[in-house]
């Protein structure tokens, strides 16, 4: 295998692969065709609710509080991950297990049945835990294998890979579930399922060929080095308290991250439940109305439009950064967020759904690659990248929990997730007010 070195091209490129592998988990299962799927098939069984101990939770609460309990596990065991991927040196072994697991916990989707409440959710648990924890050693390997100069446009191109990576796929199931009856559609999104974990398993490997393993220690997993991850993190927190840029910002982005990722994971399920969609048996729908008004079609060229848009949000916010700085670029774009929500409170139709999902798609990008090269850029000269990429993730973690448990809690006590998504608003608007405390004078203005 081909060594390569820090900065080099071919390096760059096969790290920013792993987002057109893994990006169509994010796509398919958590935005698009899952959602979808979920909706309908509790409309064929003529109810919302899923039973678990004799108590009735609302299917759209329940589906946000087996996600939030998937960030609280990813939250508890990154830091002992990073502290034995750190000991024993070898990120990429770690990498690999969590891609395999999210990879087949998409396959095993297929089977998922709301008559079978433990595997259905179960596998769905897996998934979104193999997801996130493989982020956590593909993030922490940004500041390996490139400069600081070159970070912005590396994450940039990661995400932008992912979006044309995911949106490819997307339009291939979007094929498979157009072109077959509404008695057939269910199937197809199953299909879609198993074809996902098939591409993110089968593309991740042209990344594991070119990334290092990192530098093997010889050292042996031990019970004493279980739990020195969490050692780590009490270490670099001590860091992050005596530098004040880096400590205001990971404030900040623990805030408006809740936020971002929340609205990710939910907005299909806000589009299925709350946008008054035509049924696909409407004699008055006729030609490019009866893709775009019926529900299912609509939800998916929904996001794929969300998608596209991405590609140049993400590009026009790693120029906005070079010109502007990365803070000053955070807090418009945090601003720009928190409109969007409260315009959605009140978004009803099919058409108003796609002009707010354009927007979505303009600043979901940039505000997610912008947060994480700024992130890398503030960080003290260290090799111990895993550790401080940790603490970050786990702080991502730890926020989408709470911003997941509050979507959930309104949504199952008022009944209506158009007052969950207006109260993300308040969050976007604290994450402008924190990083306008960001010191002036640093590497990021």
């Amino acid at each position: 295998m081909e060594t390569l070195q820090k900065g080099d091209r071919k390096l760059l490129n096969a790290w920013a692969f792993y987002d057109w592998a893994n990006s169509v988990y994010s796509l398919v299962i958590a935005s698009s065709i899952f959602p979808i799927f979920y909706e309908t098939i509790f409309k064929e069984a003529k109810r919302d609710y899923v039973e678990v101990f004799g108590y009735h939770f609302k299917d759209t609460a329940m589906i946000t509080f087996v996600t939030a309990l998937a960030f609280l596990i990813v939250a508890f065991i990154s830091p002992i991950l990073s502290g034995i991927a750190d000991y024993i040196g070898n990120k990429l072994a770690f990498l690999r297990f969590f891609c395999y697991m999210g990879g087949l916990s998409c396959i095993g989707l297929y089977w998922f049945d709301i008559n079978s409440f433990f595997w259905s959710y179960t596998v769905y648990l897996f998934g979104l835990i193999g997801f996130w924890a493989s982020l956590v050693f593909y993030n922490s390997y940004l500041p390996d294998i490139a400069y600081p100069e070159q970070q912005d446009k590396v994450s940039a191109r990661g995400f932008s890979m992912g979006y044309i990576g995911s949106t490819l796929l997307l339009i291939i199931n979007l094929i498979m579930v157009m072109s077959v009856p509404d008695s057939e559609k269910i199937q197809m999104m199953k299909y879609s399922f198993v074809l996902t974990g098939i591409w993110w398993i089968g593309f991740s490997h042209i990344t594991y060929y070119y990334l290092p393993k990192g530098a093997s220690t010889g050292h042996k997993v031990t019970k004493e080095v279980v739990f020195d991850g969490f050692k780590e993190l009490k270490l670099v927190w001590k860091d992050v308290k005596s530098n004040i840029p880096l400590k205001r910002y990971l404030s900040s982005y623990f805030v408006f991250i809740m936020a971002v990722q929340t609205v990710m994971l939910v907005a299909t399920y806000f589009g299925a439940k709350e946008i008054h969609w035509k049924n696909s048996d409407d004699p008055a729908l006729i030609g490019m109305d009866k893709i775009f008004q019926v529900k299912e079609t609509g939800l998916i060229i929904c996001i794929l439009l969300i998608q596209i848009v991405a590609v140049l949000g993400a590009f026009l916010t790693s120029r906005a950064s070079g010109k502007f700085g990365n803070i000053n670029s955070l807090i418009f774009l945090n601003a720009f967020w928190a409109v969007l929500c409260v315009f959605a409170y009140f978004v009803e139709t099919p058409n108003e759904f796609y002009i707010v999902a354009g927007f979505v798609g303009l600043v979901m990008g940039g505000i997610q690659s912008l947060a994480r090269s700024t992130y890398s850029k503030l960080l003290p000269d260290t090799t111990d990248t895993a550790s401080y990429f940790s603490f970050y993730d786990v702080t991502e973690k730890v926020g989408i929990v709470i911003g997941m448990s509050v979507y959930g809690i309104i949504d199952q006590v008022t009944g209506s997730m158009r007052n969950s998504i207006v109260f993300l608003g308040v969050f976007f608007v604290i994450g402008v007010l924190l990083l306008l405390r960001m010191p002036k004078q640093n590497a990021v203005e």
